[in-house]
């Protein structure tokens, strides 16, 4: 028989955050009940269907084009390279694609293009909802690092209250600066460091780093009073990680040992002390450093990692 595979793309619109697509191969006789169009899906719901396409699915692919790429390569082709990706990964390999919309021009799988196609056919209805719910959490993950635009509510579309919150924070680092309302909204240094952002930005930074690297974000700027904040608490592998970030604009940042003395080492160990308490934490843990140096050339992040502490 043949094997059919239903593809679908979430964030085109978005004006940050990536672009995603799914791909599934269902089994013809599946008992999965509700599929339809994502965007008619309550989140609730949605999470639901994710879980059964997981468990009932032959086959599901995912493909990922960030906000860098969509500025370089345009948002269209970074749809069809994301559905290229999901497709990819599939196996085993369909005899044939279902493409919501129009058929990929670089046909690496026989493909058509079915309009509406997550009104009518179950794999792309499928291929829907694991792009949507994937995206999603990816923009949840987003919103840790970047609370001040309210990623988590609406996923980096331009509501008018994101595009307020454009105008007076500026444009972050996971959004499309290839789209007219940032393409209008963006920070410079000396923007940065007229409203005291420096430091921010860095940790930010240091954050997607992490993020880059599997890692769950689970705060940033995290208080521990007494003794301060922990700017950046990451996990992965069961392991906690701790980070300190400091950054500097212009040529030098210093040596590293001249930003984290033993005095900042006391107050961090004091409050990784108090965080473990107050969460009941019994994962490995470690601290690390960044310094970063931003310049018109891009940033420069040097990434030292398990810090001894006393």
């Amino acid at each position: 028989m043949e094997i059919i595979a239903g593809v679908d793309e979430a964030g085109r619109g978005p004006l940050a955050g990536p672009v995603t697509a799914a791909a599934v191969i269902l089994p013809d006789d599946h008992i999965i009940t509700g599929l339809t169009d994502s965007k008619k899906l309550s989140p609730k719901r949605r999470e639901k269907l994710f879980d059964d396409i997981k468990k009932n699915a032959i086959s599901i692919g995912v493909g990922i084009v960030n906000a860098n790429e969509i500025d370089k390569i345009n948002i269209l082709q970074a749809t069809y390279k994301a559905m290229y990706k999901a497709l990819s990964t599939l196996n085993p390999k369909p005899d044939k694609a279902l493409i919501d919309g129009y058929a990929l021009p670089n046909q690496i799988i026989p493909n058509e293009g079915i309009i509406k196609g997550d009104d009518k056919v179950d794999c792309i209805r499928a291929a829907s909802i694991i792009a949507k719910v994937t995206r999603d959490r990816i923009m949840e993950q987003y919103d840790i690092i970047f609370p001040e635009y309210g990623f988590a509510k609406h996923k980096g579309y331009g509501t008018k209250v994101h595009l307020e919150k454009l105008q007076k924070k500026k444009a972050s680092l996971i959004h499309r600066k290839s789209f007219r309302p940032v393409r209008k909204n963006l920070p410079t240094i000396t923007w940065l460091q007229k409203n005291r952002k420096i430091g921010q930005w860095g940790e930010k930074l240091a954050a997607l780093e992490y993020y880059k690297k599997g890692y769950k974000i689970h705060a940033l700027n995290h208080h521990c009073a007494p003794y301060g904040e922990i700017d950046i608490v990451a996990e992965k592998d069961n392991e906690i990680v701790f980070a300190e970030v400091k950054t500097a604009a212009g040529k030098t940042l210093g040596g590293i040992e001249d930003q984290v003395d033993e005095v900042k080492l006391q107050r961090l160990s004091d409050a990784i002390d108090k965080y473990i308490m107050d969460y009941e934490i019994d994962q490995d843990i470690r601290l690390d450093v960044f310094a970063i140096r931003l310049g018109n050339n891009g940033p420069k992040l040097k990434h030292f990692k398990a810090i001894e502490l006393e």
